[in-house]
């Protein structure tokens, strides 16, 4: 493999897509399905991940640190380290669920996945549409006549809080 080792550790390097590079070992790259493809199928040591800004990327691996570490000893530790890790505004914490998807992280992509869908519980459309910056398809006949057979759809919080 070309990546560089130190003492038995192999060490690779990730590139965000602001150039920022990252040293980590192997050990907790291989944590990402995608990463350990291309680590094993091409022999790499510095993986380019220009979608990724160098901010997510630094709360992913800070992530898959913590999660290395995870033992039945430190279980509570750890989730009470995973509610801190998703309290973030929703913008970045909908960046890291993108970038999680694209490094194949499963775990860590259901977790996020879940504190979105936390996030949006209870929201009404409009406040949905907001949040994920939706242009509603509809014509305005269309959504009148949707309002009136699905009125439930259009109850809830309007709060469009990204919070």
């Amino acid at each position: 493999m070309a990546s560089s080792t130190t003492g038995e550790k192999k060490i690779l390097t990730l590139k965000g897509g602001d150039n920022e590079e990252f040293i980590l070992e192997e050990s907790l790259v291989l944590q990402s399905e995608l990463l350990k493809n291309m680590v094993k199928e091409e022999r790499v040591s510095s993986i380019p991940l220009p979608s990724i800004k160098s901010k997510t990327l630094v709360k992913i691996i800070e992530y898959l640190k913590k999660h290395a570490e995870l033992t039945p000893s430190n279980k509570e530790e750890f989730k009470n380290f995973e509610k801190e890790f998703v309290n973030v505004v929703l913008e970045e914490l909908l960046d890291i669920t993108v970038a999680v998807n694209y490094l194949k992280i499963n775990g860590l992509l259901e977790f996020c996945c879940q504190a979105v869908a936390d996030r949006i519980k209870d929201k009404s459309v409009e406040a949905v549409r907001k949040i994920f910056r939706i242009e509603s398809d509809f014509t305005p006949e269309e959504e009148s006549e949707f309002r009136k057979e699905t009125p439930e759809a259009f109850e809830g919080d309007l709060d469009d809080t990204t919070n």
